[in-house]
This record gives structure tokens, sequence and C-alpha cells, in this order.
């Protein structure tokens, strides 16, 4: 199968979404127009402007643009709105579930409330499920960067939307924010019944895999491709099959890998992980779900086996009942 091939075959395929920060979903003309409707002052004239912004030396460069675009969201509409076009995204690229991320903090912190986010999200995740049933769970994301006590009193808040949440996850700023830092938080979520995920061994070293593990008692890790420094941690992700969300284009975008052809997810895979490929924050970083997949088949040395099991892994590794896994899974024998 040429590389070609490979892509209009990876474009057919139903596909699961499990590492995607929703704010991460601003594109350039929409936040240039929400600036405009709220009359927010940004420190760009025109969409290009924007565009060529989106250049980063490393992960705090991009979080700076990325709080920045965010200010822009401010009323219900802004949100079911951010959360419609990812969704109409999905559609158009055959992603039939999606785990999305939130970061509340991000708006508490502006005065907005959970009543105002929340009710846009779920207006759009209804409607897309009534309409093409696409089903999407959320992630309740910390900002690492900011106090425990912080995340606690965003769990907190959050208990008359639990209802609508999933998991709860951990983002943000990695370098200096272990894991640790959160283990109140994550056993508090726990005992509300919540999954758990967190961003660890992208810019932060294997140790923080290993916190994230051992403090915080993850169900999945996001990113882990440093995980490849530790043999004794892959031997433990090979055997407990404890799945990672990678994402390709992120990596690369901000220096994690120089090229993609510098990637290391074949490894990982070839090592008998459970890794999975993810856009995270696809307006940034240069593609949606799809345009990832094509990204490791222009670049690598990948063949149509290869991606089958990543699009299964996905599915593996989410969240959704088991039996709606196995029908999914059953396609693909």
């Amino acid at each position: 199968m040429t590389k070609t091939e490979l892509i209009q075959w990876v474009n057919a395929q139903p596909k699961v979404e499990l590492h995607l920060h929703i704010e991460g979903t601003l594109e350039p003309d929409f936040m240039m127009e929400l600036a405009i409707k709220h009359q927010v002052q940004l420190p760009y004239s025109s969409i290009q402007q924007v565009k060529d912004a989106y250049n980063f030396n490393n992960l705090q460069s991009f979080l700076d643009l990325y709080y920045l675009g965010a200010s822009v969201l401010r009323d219900e509409e802004d949100f079911y709105q951010l959360m419609w076009r990812y969704l109409l995204k999905c559609k158009e690229q055959n992603v039939v579930h999606c785990e999305l991320m939130f970061d509340p903090q991000t708006h508490t912190e502006r005065g907005i409330e959970f009543c105002v986010f929340m009710a846009g999200f779920n207006r759009a995740i209804k409607q897309a499920k009534t309409e093409w049933g696409i089903s999407c769970y959320l992630i309740m994301s910390f900002l690492r960067h900011m106090s425990e006590e912080s995340a606690i009193e965003t769990l907190n808040s959050a208990a008359e939307y639990l209802d609508h949440i999933t998991a709860v996850g951990l983002d943000s700023g990695e370098l200096g924010n272990p894991p640790e830092k959160f283990s109140q938080a994550f056993k508090q979520a726990e005992g509300l019944g919540l999954k758990k995920v967190a961003h660890a061994g992208e810019e932060g070293p294997p140790s923080y895999i290993w916190g994230a593990i051992n403090s915080l008692g993850v169900d999945r890790i996001d990113h882990g491709v440093r995980s490849i420094e530790d043999d004794s941690l892959i031997t433990y992700l090979a055997n407990s099959q404890l799945p990672l969300t990678v994402c390709p284009l992120s990596n690369t975008k901000l220096k994690v890998f120089t090229n993609m052809s510098k990637h290391n997810i074949l490894q990982l895979l070839d090592k008998g992980l459970l890794v999975t490929v993810n856009a995270d924050d696809p307006s940034y970083f240069g593609g949606y779900l799809n345009e990832n997949y094509h990204a490791l088949i222009e670049a690598l040395a990948i063949n149509q086996s290869q991606v089958r099991q990543l699009i299964i892994n996905s599915f593996k590794a989410s969240f959704l009942p088991q039996t709606t896994k196995d029908i999914w899974l059953k396609s693909f024998e």
C-alpha cells in the first residue's frame, strides 16, 4: 500500500480521540471574531498575524498564546460554538468518539462560572450525539502551575456537573510541577468515581510518569514519550498496558522531537506499549486527528498493520463501556 493509499484508508476508518484540549481548537478566525464581539484587545491586527505567532520554542511559549487566546471565550454561545466546531471536524474525519479536556481554571480565574461553559459544551455534545451519533466524554483538567488547593476548589465547584464529567486530568506547564503535587486532589476525584489521567513525560522526565502512576493512580498517561529513557518503566507500561496518548504534531511543534522522522511512537509500539495517536491542540499545532496520522505516514516507515493497531489501541484505551468497545473492535477483525 502506497503512502497515499494508506492516508486514504486512515481517513475512512472510524477513530477515537483521547487527548485533545477543547480550548486548543480555537482557530485564528474564530479567535479574531470573538475578540471583536467582546471588544478584547489582542496583540494582533489580522488572522495572518495570529497564525504567524504559532511558532513555538517550547511548551511555555505555546501556553502563553494558548491562555491569551482563551481570553476571548466569554459567554455560553462562545463555548457552544467552540465545541460544535470541533465536533463538526470529528464528523468530517470519522471520529466516532472523543474524550476532551477542558480547563475550568482558565475561565473561572476570569470570573466565568461553570454554569456558562458547561451549558455551552453540553448543548453541542448533546446535539452531535443526536444528529450524528458521535459520543463525547469530558475530562476536567487541573492547571498544574496553580496550587493543589485551587484544584480541589475547582473539583468542589464542579459538584453539580459531575454527571457530565468522566475524568479529571492534569495539564499546563510540566517542568517544576510534578504529579505528586496533586495527590490529594486526585484522591478526592477517585472518591467521586471519576477516572484519572495526567500529562507526564512530555517535557518532564520519566520520573514524572512514575509519579503519575504511583501518586495519582492514573488510568492513562497523556504524552509519555520520554518513557523510552527508563527501561523499567517501559517494562511496566508494556506489562500493565497503561495507555499513552501520544500527540505527534504537538511533539514536533514544541520541539520534543526535532522533526517527525525522529518521533519514537513506532519504537514504543514495537515494545508492546498501548500507544495511541491524538491531536492535543490542533489549531496551534497544525492538524486534527487525521493530519496527525498523515504526518506519521509521510515521515516514518509505518505500514497498514501498525496504523490499524494504533487505531485499535485508541478504542481499547478509551473510557467507553467494554460492550461498546467490543462492537467497534470487531469491525477491525
